[in-house]
């Protein structure tokens, strides 16, 4: 079974006076490699006194870059897109004999290419704590990887936090709780502390309503449901990017759309690019809607 979905993402910035844009990059598509298929996406951006230019970042991922022509008093971004939902096995992977058990080194010309993401900015004495507790003793990869996710969403409860940017590993940590870019950046570094290339994902996350009985699992969402996520990539040889989400302690499924997959958050902000002096109210809505639902055959 397949469910079609509809969502509509729209964000407004309302300026207190006519103000000039400077080149604006959105990051708003989904990427290349999202395993949940895209069946329509659009783009609108007013006011329409600019023109757009269609770009991928080093990393292959979709950018936007908006160049406006005039002043104005508002920028409005919406975005609509379809979905098909299929479910997926997201432990449906190979891999590669050398890497079946951790710990394991990537071949020299692998570990080149990856050298970005075995990068380790982070240190610290709540970082070097938690990661003293971690077993690092010979044992299956995939099992490893799940005993980390899950530790980090026993660790660290998920709190909203709408401040711009992304707490320290340390300041993570040591509050024990995080926005889901705090502790999906958290996850990336302790990854890389552990040899391990682990890139930073931005997206959406889709959450269903189970046909099944919710009670069963009080966790379980009671409508359907989706906003702007973060969660982690590692690199597994064989089986490429496996994703991890350490705000639930699962694997990446079908309601993971990535937009963004990149070696240091900063570049996947939703949005780049500054305006003349002002006051500004941001507003945004989040919204999905069910069309159908597919038999497969």
């Amino acid at each position: 079974m397949s469910i079609r979905v509809a969502i509509k993402h729209k964000s407004v910035y309302q300026f207190d006076r006519s103000v000039f844009l400077s080149p604006h990059i959105f990051r708003l598509k989904p990427a290349p490699h999202c395993r949940t298929i895209i069946e329509s996406y659009a783009l609108t951006i007013s006011p329409d006194t600019h023109y757009i230019n269609w770009q991928q970042d080093p990393f292959g991922n979709y950018q936007t870059r908006v160049v406006f022509t005039a002043p104005t008093e508002n920028l409005t971004v919406d975005v609509d897109l379809v979905a098909k939902m299929t479910e997926f096995n997201p432990f449906d992977f190979f891999i590669e004999d050398c890497a079946e058990h951790y710990p394991f080194n990537y071949n020299p010309q692998l570990r080149k290419e990856l050298t970005l993401f075995l990068e380790i900015t982070e240190y610290g004495q709540f970082l070097s704590t938690w990661l003293k507790g971690v077993d690092r003793s010979q044992q299956n990869l995939i099992d490893f990887l799940v005993n980390l996710n899950r530790r980090i969403w026993e660790d660290i409860s998920h709190t909203v936090r709408m401040e711009q940017g992304i707490q320290s590993c340390e300041e993570t940590l040591e509050k024990q709780s995080g926005s889901c870019r705090d502790s999906s950046w958290l996850f990336v570094q302790i990854l890389r502390h552990l040899g391990l290339a682990a890139r930073f994902v931005s997206g959406y996350l889709i959450q269903l309503v189970s046909n099944q009985d919710s009670f069963a699992d009080p966790e379980a969402p009671k409508e359907d449901f989706t906003d702007l996520h973060a969660w982690c990539e590692v690199y597994v040889p064989g089986a490429g990017w496996i994703g991890l989400d350490p705000t639930s302690g699962l694997l990446a499924g079908e309601g993971h759309i990535p937009l963004a997959c990149v070696s240091d958050p900063v570049s996947a902000a939703v949005v780049t690019g500054y305006t003349d002096p002002c006051e500004t109210e941001f507003t945004y809505t989040n919204s999905i809607k069910r069309l159908s639902n597919d038999l497969q055959r």
